[in-house]
């Protein structure tokens, strides 16, 4: 396939003022429960695109690199909460409590924003970044913060100031929370150039869900799990709670199409479940999870498809790129929301993360060292380890060590709030 730019996408695309429910006008089909629309569709698009294969030599090598580095770093749920700037409910924590309310609602804000942090400057001065300590620690230095943790910085810093930006009735709110405030709230450090990318759409997203959850489940991500937990009983899983996301939040309806079929991307979605399934993530294996007490058969879900991740994915020699693409990236011309080459990459990122995974246990089988069980190793936590490893090699000049590698190249450029 001939690697093309589609500038007649490009010239129409446009940046509306709320929210859309989706990039094409095509059905929504209906998926059984335990069945990920985002898999199914993804492995049919890739396969149809046939744009971005897998090199299975590099799946095999970095499935047994991954394994390891995770098993050496004691890389578990439980590693979210190690993130300086989490916010992080107590542990063992009663489920009417207001830490549970708490944690819940700024993972809600912060996956309602996760989109949109690559810079026109990266690698230069200048880039938008927020200045704030280095993490919840009164004793931590103040630090300018980057890409996804300028937002949860900015968000940590509004709390701090006593700004109640995490509460959807404040942010629903025009007269309690201006525009000009949300600007205020996501001021960049004063040696940046950039400013927040996507404000307007950021401040439409906070409007559209905020609302919903004050009109629908009581003003809080809290009564929205309520809701949920009647719906199925107290047994819903990972994978449901998803599917309740995209069906009340148009915001997280991250969908596209190609030839004429629906491809579910939902990134964003699975996000919000992924991490606040890690933020309450108990201490002990014997102790249930406040969110998921029947289980959360978290292996459902896939990895989230972003520009980072395939980055590193590539980087690993999992991803094979033909030259074109290459030469694409390299120059760092965008790629239309939607378009061809980008449903490629994130799609066979999501391919690429399961054939990982399924490796892994394959691998843990052979050697005898665990059980294969799905819910040890999932998509979800190899993403989190992935996008945390991209991150560390970011500054490296040879990219990541210990393993094979293709060079480095430069992140894909779409402008959207999907990611």
């Amino acid at each position: 396939m001939t690697v093309t730019i589609l500038e007649e996408e490009r010239e129409h695309q446009t940046r509306p003022d709320a929210p859309q429910a989706d990039h094409k006008a095509t059905a929504r089909e209906t998926y059984p429960d335990g069945v990920n629309p985002v898999l199914e569709t993804s492995q049919w698009a890739m396969k149809e695109i046939g744009l971005v294969g897998l090199h299975e030599d590099g799946v095999a090598s970095a499935a047994r690199y991954i394994r390891a580095q995770m098993q050496r770093e004691s890389y578990t749920p439980r590693t979210w909460r190690t993130h300086p700037l989490h916010l992080c409910p107590a542990e063992s924590v009663a489920w009417a409590a207001p830490s549970t309310r708490a944690c819940l609602d700024w993972v809600f804000l912060i996956s309602s924003l996760n989109f949109s942090f690559w810079s026109e400057r990266e690698g230069t001065r200048g880039r938008y970044g927020v200045e704030w300590r280095a993490g919840w620690d009164a004793d931590c230095p103040t630090v300018v913060h980057t890409g996804y943790w300028s937002l949860v910085a900015a968000v940590d810093r509004a709390l701090e100031e006593g700004i109640a930006i995490t509460d959807p009735s404040f942010y629903a709110s025009e007269t309690l929370c201006s525009d000009a405030l949300i600007e205020h709230i996501f001021r960049a450090a004063p040696q940046s150039v950039e400013r927040i990318p996507l404000l307007r759409e950021r401040i439409a997203v906070l409007r559209q869900n905020g609302a919903i959850l004050c009109e629908k489940f009581g003003g809080s991500f809290h009564g929205f799990m309520d809701t949920f937990r009647i719906r199925y009983e107290g047994r819903g899983t990972a994978l449901q709670l998803v599917k309740m996301v995209t069906e009340h939040f148009p915001s997280f309806r991250d969908e596209s199409s190609y030839q004429g079929r629906r491809v579910y991307i939902w990134k964003r979605a699975q996000i919000l479940v992924a991490e606040a399934w890690a933020a309450f993530y108990p201490a002990s294996p014997s102790m249930p999870h406040p969110l998921f007490p029947a289980g959360a058969a978290i292996h459902e879900l896939t990895m989230f498809a972003d520009y980072r991740v395939p980055q590193i994915l590539h980087h690993l020699r999992i991803l094979s790129y033909p030259p074109a693409l290459v030469k694409f990236l390299s120059a760092h011309v965008p790629l239309a929301p939607g378009s061809p080459e980008e449903l490629a990459i994130r799609t066979a990122s999501i391919v690429a993360v399961e054939r990982v995974r399924q490796e892994i246990l394959r691998q843990a089988e052979e050697d005898e060292e665990g059980s294969g069980d799905d819910e040890d190793v999932s998509s979800v936590l190899i993403d989190f380890y992935l996008w945390d490893l991209a991150k560390r090699a970011e500054g490296e000049a040879d990219g990541v060590g210990g393993v094979e590698t293709a060079p480095m190249l430069p992140i894909h450029r779409t402008r959207s709030i999907w990611y």
